[in-house]
């Protein structure tokens, strides 16, 4: 006699799609972007002595100067990983009180609610994430135009 085998729990489904696509989101999404601008130099008398070509060259020195140093030229702060972080983070402790209050105390409700809501919200904040436009890092910013300015260059702003 053949026995029906239980059909999974609907909530389990659910956080195994869930994870699913957090996992998709963090592989699709990119948190290597390109510098948020680039320098622009004011035309002074060093930049007309040396040309355009020669400018942009030495600019070019300092901005690998400034990442062999360890800086990038974005802050992380919005990215995909910490995104998910912080998503997970709210999302899990905002689940496991709910679980608390609704399962009435039952310390296993709270923790499956926690869990649940934990990976839903690494999904959300993976997402933000990844839509956010990366922050420039002004440590980057100040590093190449210091260099810059060594050289005789004058950086008016970022664009």
């Amino acid at each position: 006699m053949n026995t029906p085998t239980p059909c999974p729990h609907p909530t389990s489904r659910i956080t195994a799609a869930s994870l699913l696509l957090s996992l998709l989101l963090a592989g699709c999404a990119s948190t290597d972007n390109a510098s948020p601008s680039a320098p622009v130099l004011y035309p002074n008398a060093a930049y007309k002595s040396m040309g355009e070509m020669a400018a942009k060259q030495h600019l070019s020195q300092c901005v690998a100067q400034a990442q062999a140093s360890g800086l990038s030229p974005g802050n992380d702060r919005h990215g995909v990983a910490a995104g998910a972080k912080m998503g997970a983070a709210v999302a899990g402790v905002t689940g496991a009180v709910t679980g608390l209050v609704l399962g009435r105390g039952h310390v296993n409700d709270a923790l499956k609610y926690g869990a649940q809501s934990a990976v839903i919200g690494a999904a959300a904040g993976a997402t933000r994430g990844a839509m956010t436009p990366q922050q420039a890092n002004p440590v980057f910013r100040q590093f190449v135009q210091r260099c810059a300015s060594e050289r005789g260059l004058e950086v008016i702003g970022w664009q």
